[in-house]
């Protein structure tokens, strides 16, 4: 087998879906399953002896399910692990969980009548390769470190170091973007926001549709201010933070001197659905310079074009820095575009967001 090759281990408890899953990456001439497994316990033993570059891991399965197989595989050989979860809320809240313990990511699981196939397969072949880069590991829950998993530091030139923004303007809105690895670092910064945050928070997470709803809810549960899944004609609230639900893409207008919501399908030019960079656009479009951009970890660029608008409005931007990131794409992109304003660990955009309002807000009151 060349060296090149991508070896991945296939651990679900259904002979239909270990089939389904290897008939996928068979498809690709550098990704071999090296081995299958029926349980947590079957899979513990098979990465001592195949050596998987990549595992894809069933959350629920009798016995040791997929949360505790997690938990000793990245404790002890620290493979990336893609969780494959089922469409439902109890399959997203384990999802959540084995994220928090250190799985790199997750896909949602074919179904039986393969009518999102195609989908889940270009998802599930994007993230092995993504994750199977030279020096790619998960962190264990007990380093030090906010995320769940970190690449090598990616060889391409830093931009040059930008101050933060001297001048103090009284932002409206905060608009958030991110993808891969974005639960858990959503989870690093919208909990640690005060109550009183003075304006509205937008999140865009790249994710299936039904898990916006879930990740809301967890989110909320975690936090001081409101967090809710958006819905249609929503008035945007300080305090109050918006998870876009997934197949649904961003649309805002003033109504009545408020600013009102609109969910609205994509016209079908987006890769992404919600689009980072269409409610980045929105966001330009209705706040100009009282906007805040903050781009989190995430495969990609999307949030490029958006971010570009918002600056181009007067909007300050926050990028996560490479070291905190699960992907260092989207906040990269961002940054070699010199559309971020301020470069910051994840632990610390909460205090910088904290900062760039309240300051602001007390200028001008």
């Amino acid at each position: 087998m060349s060296v090149d090759v991508i070896k991945v281990l296939v651990v679900d408890d259904s002979a239909f879906m270990r089939r389904a899953i290897t008939r996928i990456l068979e498809n690709e001439d550098d990704i071999h399953v090296v081995a299958t497994a029926r349980s947590g316990e079957e899979a513990l033993a098979k990465v001592s002896q195949v050596n998987p570059d990549v595992i894809t891991m069933d959350v629920e399965m009798p016995g040791m399910g997929g949360l505790e197989a997690v938990r000793q595989i990245v404790g002890a050989q620290r493979v990336p692990i893609i969780m494959v979860s089922s469409l439902t809320r109890e399959g997203a809240e384990t999802t959540f969980r084995a994220l928090e313990l250190g799985a790199v990511d997750f896909i949602s699981k074919p179904d039986a009548a393969y009518t999102n196939i195609n989908e889940v397969a270009r998802d599930l072949v994007a993230k092995i390769h993504t994750f199977s880069r030279r020096g790619a590991r998960p962190l264990a829950a007990h380093d030090v470190g906010p995320v769940a998993a970190a690449l090598s530091p990616v060889q391409v030139p830093a931009p040059p170091p930008i101050r933060p923004r001297t001048s103090r303007r009284n932002y409206e809105c905060v608009a958030v973007g991110t993808s891969t690895g974005g639960p858990v670092a959503l989870a690093h910064v919208i909990p640690r926001l005060p109550k009183t945050f003075p304006v509205p928070i937008l999140i865009v997470q790249h994710m299936p549709v039904g898990f916006t709803r879930p990740l809301a809810d967890r989110l909320n549960a975690q936090s001081k201010l409101r967090v809710v899944e958006a819905s249609d004609g929503m008035i945007l609230e300080a305090g109050t933070a918006l998870v876009i639900p997934s197949g649904r893409q961003a649309k805002l207008r003033r109504s009545l001197g408020e600013v009102e919501l609109s969910l609205v399908a994509d016209d079908g030019h987006s890769l992404h659905v919600p689009s980072v960079d269409i409610l980045d656009e929105q966001v330009a479009d209705m706040y100009g310079p009282l906007a805040i951009g903050v781009i989190l970890t995430g495969m990609g660029q999307d949030g490029v074009r958006g971010l570009r608008k918002l600056k181009s409005r007067g909007g300050y931007v926050v990028g996560q820095d490479e070291a905190t990131c699960v992907v260092y794409g989207m906040p990269r992109a961002a940054a070699l575009a010199g559309l971020v304003d301020r470069v910051s660990p994840l632990d610390e955009i909460p205090q910088v967001l904290s900062e760039l309002t309240t300051q602001s807000n007390r200028t001008n009151s």
